[in-house]
């Protein structure tokens, strides 16, 4: 049994780890989506890759997927199951 301190280092663990997530999901998505974005200056129609152009299959299909798989990944691994309930600290010594 963990105690109180113990948990707290694990939620502001599991906290940062959210928070990268999250903000490396936005990254991927800044880049795929105006990274690969046609430049407006072509009079044609731009490639496309399953009937959609690369920034929008990268940006709106492929990272809400991988996105979502490394989420899975993170509460499997990184996360731990613990009790919310406050116990009363031993002082047997």
């Amino acid at each position: 049994m963990k105690t109180l301190s113990a948990r707290y280092q694990q939620a502001h663990k599991e906290a940062k780890w959210a928070i990268g997530l999250a903000l490396a999901y936005f990254v991927w998505w800044f880049i795929s989506a105006y990274a690969f974005a046609p430049s407006g200056t072509e009079d044609t129609l731009p490639t496309l890759y399953g009937g959609f152009p690369l920034w929008f299959l990268l940006a709106c299909i492929v990272g809400p997927i991988l996105f979502t798989v490394l989420c899975g990944l993170m509460v499997k691994y990184l996360y731990q199951d613990m009790s919310l309930e406050i116990e009363p600290e031993s002082t047997d010594e």
